[in-house]
Formats: structure tokens, sequence, C-alpha cells
């Protein structure tokens, strides 16, 4: 809950004060190095002929007050340097700070302002107040305060399991594309920039903040020397520059004994000094000075003198103080970074100008998070539910679904439009939310329903089975139809969809029509159930349900994952779309196989068709060689012989799709199989295994479309997760390990099988690298083949029996992608064995144990 929590915080300060703290980056990368640049840009202005010695500082301070007809505020002089000088007047009434020139130190003469000046002057005050005053001061501090949160909530937030692997923090994989790479932008080098925002924020707090600055004083600072004069009770500060200057009045000044007493105090190594005059009269003057071997530009010392006859009042030397105190008094120089030299400042500058790549980085990770919500949303369609149940024409039509791969689901919803456009309210459920009290308070009822494998309930209707299918309840009032989804190749097809259906008619309820089931998807049957619901509602449906028709992908990638291994050849397929089709890690996609040219012609040949002859395919003409690639060929062909062409072709099934699991996110710039190779037994590919992987030609043209697989989408909520798989079936748990570690999330425990190590470990650079890094937390090993006895992922799973109960304590979900007979049937057993046939159930009604398996 917390860690949920910091998060929103984070992201609702990441794109709200990210943007005045990616200004202030820039702004304080750009003044960092002022003087430099200023100084290479006004070499005649700022630099003077030497000329004897300097004016002593009284006549200083005569020249300059006869040029400007004003009283001296504040000097600032390097006595043994061809620098120039710069003195500040007093400020008119009402004005913060008064006039300020440079002036030649051998003459007294004003000389020109420098190139630049107000360029820095400008940039400061953005830096500094926002251009904004004392408002924009009030917004730099608390984004400053901020960004101290910044710097601890992101810690706390992506901590890693392995946080004594260095490279978990500080690496970054430059081969991530979109949300993920994204994300390793913003928390590598977030981690990388962590200490330098920490120590940024903290020297700036000192000056945002008196109370900041104070409670630091009284920790860390030493005790005021006698004499010393502090200012609004921090503590010796840095001498004011030339923005900082404060108003003063006139008072009698003995020049002459204030220069003595500076050099006698400061003596020979003194290299520069800023003397401020009081701001009334009978306060003391205050000079700062820095020595030539000052350990930094901001090591200062400083003296409290009367000015009207130079008398010593105090001194306090930076050497002489305690360790924290000097750091007070070089909080510019930790700022600046200049408190450790010139790296110290090119490191601070890289990291200031690093700023607004968190902001940008925040924003398309926000960006994003706001894409997957509207397509959640959108894939519910435009169905608004009535959370009481009634509405404007009664009790609302209850309507639930199970699904196992989506497709439920999303007729579920396309059933609730239907019914909404007649007027007619309606409640969404799914099956596993459905209680005994949404049942007997509802009088009408739709279910659209799945079958997983041989007439099973889908995982996340097995609890609704085991609570309340077998129980008596009393649904005399309630008029029911049931929509089965399955698949003919099955014994028991639609089997949960006819248990339901007679368990509904046992308990009294009344059937509004008989069942319809529906076969892979079939249209027909699909069309029958919309005038079903015509009926009922007393309109018809708007346009006929059908799938999303396929698009045309390019295959842009195919890498042989696996050679020299025992097994078929297992490849990693890319395909990219210019529709912009999206997905979710955890989505299917369904493939159009294409029969290879070889077998067309094989086909042909002793027919006396020719392959270029048109024939018409759904209102579209084509060659006869190209319609027979979609077409399922026979190997005996005597009942074709004599047909033309056109009749041959209609003479034909179409070939059926195939289910591949995405092994790839969006961000990665390409939908991404993991797909092997089916061989038969007289050497022969599999038809959409071998269109994939041989027969098409890499930038050839691939007819699929995505199907979303929301019971295999990750959670709601962040959990710790168990990915278990063999084969390809790594395909959908790779999917799910790249959009979690671009969410952050780092507690992943992946248990993978193949045969061999050195040839079937798919993926090994990348699973690794994500080990290395903490991505992965754990990962098990179970190559079969690599011993005398066989080792499978169910007996690593044994293995790390207690691992497993300590991840399910603390709410770990389990998915599981691969062959349903041999892997993901052991795992259940083992499953079983380790935490109980009732443990198993409670996670599957939980929704803590999801299978894409096949």
């Amino acid at each position: 809950m917390l860690k949920k929590v910091l998060f929103q915080v984070h992201w609702f300060f990441g794109i709200t004060a990210g943007l005045v703290l990616a200004l202030m980056g820039i702004t304080g990368a750009l003044y960092s190095f002022e003087d430099e640049i200023v100084d290479a840009l006004n070499p005649e202005t700022l630099f003077v002929q030497p000329q004897g010695n300097h004016l002593s500082l009284a006549e200083m301070v005569a020249r300059v007050e006869a040029q400007a007809h004003d009283k001296v505020s504040m000097f600032r002089i390097e006595p043994d340097s061809n620098r120039i000088a710069q003195v500040w007047f007093q400020p008119a009434p009402g004005q913060r700070r008064g006039e300020m020139h440079n002036f030649n130190p051998y003459t007294g003469e004003f000389t020109e302002d420098a190139v630049g000046q107000d360029f820095f002057g400008f940039i400061l005050n953005l830096h500094r107040f926002l251009a904004a005053g004392e408002y924009g001061k009030q917004v730099t501090a608390a984004c400053t305060l901020i960004l101290v949160f910044f710097c601890l909530s992101g810690l706390y937030l992506r901590w890693p399991r392995q946080a004594l692997n260095w490279r978990v923090w500080l690496t970054l994989d430059w081969a991530k594309k979109g949300r993920s790479f994204n994300w390793d932008l913003h928390s590598v080098f977030g981690t990388w920039c962590l200490i330098i925002y920490l120590l940024l924020a903290v020297t700036g707090l000192m000056w945002s903040y008196d109370w900041f600055s104070n409670g630091v004083t009284k920790l860390i600072g030493d005790p005021p020397v006698a004499g010393e004069q502090r200012r609004g009770g921090g503590g010796p500060r840095p001498a004011p520059g030339p923005r900082d200057a404060a108003p003063v009045q006139s008072a009698a000044a003995d020049y002459a004994a204030i220069a003595d007493t500076v050099q006698k105090t400061a003596g020979p190594d003194l290299k520069a000094y800023n003397l401020r005059m009081p701001q009334g009269p009978g306060q003391m003057a205050t000079v700062f000075y820095v020595l030539k071997d000052a350990p930094h530009p901001r090591a200062l010392n400083q003296i409290t003198l009367d000015p009207a006859n130079g008398q010593l009042k105090a001194v306090s030397r930076y050497a002489d103080k305690s360790y924290g105190a000097q750091l007070l008094v070089s909080n510019y120089s930790l700022h600046t970074g200049s408190y450790w030299g010139l790296p110290g400042r090119i490191v601070i500058t890289v990291a200031a100008l690093l700023m607004p790549l968190f902001f940008i980085t925040g924003w398309l990770l926000y960006l994003d998070r706001r894409r997957k919500k509207r397509e959640v949303r959108a894939a519910r369609g435009e169905v608004s539910a009535s959370p009481s149940g009634y509405g404007t024409q009664g009790p609302a039509w209850l309507i639930g679904f199970a699904s196992q791969s989506g497709f439920a689901e999303q007729l579920a919803w396309q059933t609730a439009g239907q019914l909404q456009s007649a007027g007619l309210p309606v409640r969404v459920q799914r099956l596993s939310d459905m209680t005994e009290q949404d049942l007997n308070q509802s009088r009408n009822a739709l279910f659209v329903v799945s079958t997983f494998g041989d007439g099973e309930a889908p995982d996340s209707a097995r609890g609704f089975e085991r609570k309340l299918l077998g129980r008596p309840l009393s649904l005399e009032n309630l008029n029911y139809a049931v929509l089965g989804l399955g698949d003919r190749q099955y014994q028991h097809f639609c089997g949960f969809a006819q248990r339901l259906h007679v368990w509904l008619g046992e308990r009294g309820g009344s059937t509004l029509f008989a069942p319809v089931e529906v076969d892979s998807g079939d249209s027909t049957a699909l069309q029958h159930w919309q005038q079903q619901l015509g009926e009922l509602t007393g309109s018809k449906p708007a346009a006929a349900w059908k799938a999303p028709d396929y698009e045309h992908w390019t295959l842009s990638q195919r890498d042989l994952l696996n050679p020299d291994s025992v097994g078929s050849k297992v490849f990693m397929l890319g395909l990219t779309s210019g529709t912009g089709t999206g997905w979710e890690a955890g989505d299917l996609v369904e493939v159009l196989p294409r029969n290879a040219q070889s077998a067309v012609e094989q086909f042909l040949a002793g027919l006396g068709i020719a392959a270029d002859t048109q024939v018409n395919v759904d209102g579209l003409n084509e060659t006869l060689g190209q319609a027979l690639s979609t077409r399922q060929l026979p190997a005996n062909r005597s009942h074709l012989v004599g047909l033309h062409a056109q009749a041959l072709v209609d003479a034909l099934v179409p070939l059926a799709m195939r289910e591949y699991s995405i092994a790839s996110i969006p961000q990665d710039g390409a939908l991404q199989l993991i797909v092997r190779q089916e061989l038969h037994p007289d050497g022969g590919l599999g038809l959409c295994s071998g269109w994939l992987t041989e027969h098409a030609a890499v930038g050839a043209s691939i007819s699929l479309r995505v199907r979303r697989n929301s019971s295999f989408h990750l959670p709601s909520d962040p959990a710790p997760m168990i990915l278990i798989g063999n084969g390809t079936g790594l395909a959908g748990l790779r999917s799910l390990l790249k959009a979690r570690i671009a969410q952050g999330e780092q507690r992943n425990w992946l248990l993978f099988g193949e045969r061999n190590a050195a040839h079937d470990f798919h993926c090994a650079d990348e699973l690794n690298g994500w080990l290395a890094r903490g991505d992965l937390a754990r990962m098990d090993l179970a190559f079969s083949r690599d011993q005398a006895e066989k080792i499978y992922v169910q007996d690593r799973l044994r293995e790390a029996a207690d691992e497993l109960h300590r991840w399910l304590a603390d709410g770990a979900v389990i998915y599981i992608c691969g062959s349903l007979d041999g892997m993901a049937a052991g795992v259940d057993e083992t499953l079983k064995a380790l935490i109980g046939e009732e443990g198993v159930q409670a996670l599957v009604e939980q929704g803590r144990y999801r299978r894409d398996v096949y």
C-alpha cells in the first residue's frame, strides 16, 4: 500500500514540479561556468594593464564616489590582480540594491560593463526566482523540497531484491526500446544522479527557508565568535554577490584604517576580499576574504570591524572552524561543485543538465499509462453498467462471463452493448465475482462462457463452479440464456456451458432460448445469438458481430535461437505494422498461414489448370495460385479432377488460423513471436510454423490479428510474480517480464525448462542480464537432457518449496505458459502436492493462478 501511494505521489509531482526542476537544472548548469564564459567574452573589459600599484582603498572610494555622486555600499577587490574591481552604491528608496560599476583599480575610472553580464543575471534570476520575485522564490523553494522527496521515494520504489549487486543499480540496457528504455533512463540515470541531487537540494534549501538554514546551522555550526555579526541567525554565509547587495546608509568611515586592518588580519596571502559597509549608523562593517591557498573559491574568512576607525572586533577563519562549520561556509561551493575543483563542477553541471531528462521520461511513462487505461476502457466498449442493478427500465440484465483467452469477455460486452442500444439496463460481471445474491436478485441473465481443455471450466470460473454450481439454489424467478464457446476437436465440446445450462434449469430457471454453441468463433452461431437477443428486445442488431479483420504485418526478423539443438528449430520472429496496432503483455495473435509455393505447384500438377488463372475470392479477383495458398490442400485429389479453376477454389476449405503467444511489448517496436518448427513424420514442416520460419521470406506480408487475453494480463495491483514455462512457452512469460521491468517491478521469479543448456537456453543473454540487474529476483532452470536423470520445471519448483511458500504468503501470482499435457499438468500436480488441492483452488479463485497453455 505504501509503495502504491508513494508511486502515485511521485508521478504527480513529477508531471507538475518536474517542469520547474528541469528549468532550474538548465539555468543552474548555464550559470555554473559564468566566470569562465564572461572572462572569455571580455578579455579587454575585465582585465586592465598594470600601472604600478593599486590605488589605496581610500583613493578608490573618493574617485568612484566622485564619478557616481553617490555613497559606496560594497567593494569587491583582488589586490594583486590586474582584474577590474567592482563597487556597489547605495540603493534608491524602496530598491533592493544599488547601482553597480566595474572600475580600474589603478586609476579609479569606471569601465564598460561586461558582455553577457546581464544575460547571466537573468539566468540566475530564473534559477532562484523564476523571474517572478518572491512568488517565484516560494515555488522554487517548494520544488527543491520535492526534489528531496523524488530522491528518497525513487530509491524506495526501485529498491531491488539483489541490492548489493551494483549492476542492478547502475547499468543501462541500450537494447531496450519504448517504455522499457524510458524506464531505464529514468531509474538508472536517477540512481547515478541521486547523491548529487540530494546535495543540490540540501544546499539549495539553505537559501530557500530560514527555518532550514537555522536548523542546520544549530546542528553542525560553531558557536558565534565574540563580536561577529550574523544575518538572520543563519551563521556566517558567503559574501553577497552583485545581486545580494543590501541597502546601506551613509556613515563616516576611515577607509585607510579599514584597509590596514584587512591586510594585517589576512596576511600576505590575501587573494581577494569583499567589503560590506554597515546598513546604519553604529553598525559594524563586514569583510569576507579568500586566501591564495584556499581549498576552494568559497573558503571564506570573515572580519568584523568598526568602520569609523578600522578597529578589529572579530575574526572568523575558515581553517579554524569545525568540519560542519566549514561546510556551512562552503554551501555555495558545494552547490556548484567547486568544492571539489573542476571535476566537481563538471559532474554537477552534467547532473543539472540531465534534470529535464527525468521530466521528459516521466511524462512519457505517464502518457503511456494513460494510453493503456484508455485501451482498457475501449475494450469494454461504451457500455455503462448500473451499479445498483436497477435502471429506468427496471432491474438490470445480468451478463456473466467466464473467459480463458478473452474472447468470452469481448462477446459479453458486445452483448451488453446490444441490450443497451435497445434501452435495457445491464450489469456485466465475471462469473468468479458472482454470488448467490446476484442470481437471486436478477430477473434476466445471460451467460457467455468458454470451455477450457476437454470440458473444464476456465480457470477464472472454477471457484464459481465449486461454490455455486453444485448448490441447490432456488432460481425460479430467473430467465436465462447461455452462449457457449468451445472447440469441436475436444470430446466434451462446450462442456462447461452445457453443465451451467443444465444446472440453471434444474434450479428452476426458465430458458429464454436454447443454448447457442460456438465452434472456434463461428460467425453463423454468433449471428444466431444476436438474432435471439434481437427477438427478446424487439430491436435488430446494428451490425453482425465478427472477429477483427486480419491485418498485413511485415516479417522483419527471423533469428534461429537454438543452433545445433537435437530438437526442432526455434526462431525469434519480429513483425511490424504501419497501423499502430497495440497489445498488452499476455495477449495472443491469430496468424493466417499460407501454403508454400512448392506445395501449390505440386497440388496443381496433373489437374490441367494454370496457376495464373483468374478466380474470385470473397469478391476479389486473384490468381488461382494465390487462392490456393489460403486453402487446405487434400492429399487425395480424385474428387477434384475435372473442376474448373473457380469450382476448385470453392470446393476447398480455407486454412484455419493458428494462435501464438506474443513475446514482446509495444515499446519494443515490433511484435515478436517464439515459434518452433513442427516436424511431420514424413519430414515435412507444420503448416503455420513452416510458413513463418521457412517459406515466407523476410520482408514478406503476414496476415494476423491481435487477440486480447485478459486472463493472462498483469495483475491490477503490484504483486510478486512466479512465471513457469518450457520451450516456446517462454514467449508469453517474456512479454510479462518486459512489462514488469518497464513498470519497475523486480519481484519476479522465472522457472524455465528445455533440453540442453548449451543449445536450447532461449534468450539466455537477456534473461541473465535481467537476473544480474535484479529485474529477475530469481531464475531456476531445468535442462532435461543435461544429466542422466531428466529434470523438469516441476522438479525445480519442488526443490524450492520453502521459497514458493514465502512468495505465496507475500501475495505472489503464478503464471504458466507452455504445453498443457506435459509441463502444465506436471506443475499443477506439484503445486497440489506442495500447497494442497484447496490451496491451488484458492489461488485460481483469487486470480493468482493464470495459464496460457496449449
